[in-house]
């Protein structure tokens, strides 16, 4: 890292993953000046972006948020993962965005939430709450709106790193579940790091025992950052939850 960074943890509250828990978060001085370099050197340490909030759990003796990244380049996908693309991709047309409110948008975002997390802290968003969500006044940040068979299918928020893509958030029509479009537009997210020469496609967290979470470790090699350093996991290798 190039500069020294203030911390603060914030107060103990429910985890949002695992309800019989807490957390704790630490966040990078709100005052910092960020770019898109120093973000990925604090990606390659844990960290994860929240609109402008650059952040880790920091949860005592549980560590069971555990970063994600895949190295995009050794990919492999399984069979379910080659039905999807199979099913989709020659129908497919992705379109890049700016990260910008656009009504379009923000209905798919309104549909997806009303759907899949209506009792979430996220239910009920407002059009305010969506680019504060979503997009920074400081990274490079791209909305890429994956359209199959000329209807718009998902939206794949996608932060641009020197070295990589981080998968920030994908919100889709709930009425097009069938052709399973986060697991499509992730496949796409690995084809487009792969396109650009990049070596990561970071995934943000992932919690065992959390089912809203189970779908991350489905994609190997994956990498997963554990005390201190990144940790390969290959094919059918089982990931062992810790604290």
């Amino acid at each position: 890292m190039r500069a020294s960074l203030n911390l603060y943890r914030s107060q103990e509250d429910k985890c949002a993953y695992l309800p019989e828990r807490h957390s704790t978060t630490l966040f990078i001085d709100p005052a910092a000046t960020l770019d898109t370099k120093l973000y990925g050197d604090l990606l390659a340490q844990g960290f994860r972006r929240s609109g402008d909030h650059l952040y880790r759990p920091y949860c005592g003796l549980c560590q069971a948020c555990i970063p994600l990244r895949l190295p995009v380049a050794h990919f492999k996908p399984n069979r379910n993962q080659r039905r999807v693309w199979a099913k989709s991709s020659e129908k497919l047309l992705v379109h890049t965005q700016p990260a910008t409110f656009q009504n379009e948008h923000f209905e798919l975002y309104q549909r997806y939430i009303q759907s899949r997390h209506p009792d979430g802290e996220m239910a009920d968003p407002s059009p305010d709450q969506f680019p504060g969500f979503l997009t920074s006044r400081w990274c490079k940040t791209r909305f890429f709106e994956l359209q199959v068979a000329q209807k718009l299918t998902a939206i794949a928020v996608t932060d641009l790193l020197p070295n990589g893509l981080s998968a920030v958030y994908t919100f889709f029509d709930p009425e097009l579940s069938h052709l399973s479009p986060g697991v499509l537009a992730l496949l796409w997210q690995i084809q487009e790091a792969q396109r650009r020469g990049l070596s990561w496609l970071y995934l943000g967290y992932w919690v065992p025992g959390c089912r809203k979470m189970s779908y991350k470790s489905n994609y190997r090699p994956l990498q997963i950052w554990r005390e201190g350093r990144w940790q390969t996991f290959d094919q059918n290798e089982e990931i062992l939850p810790f604290g």
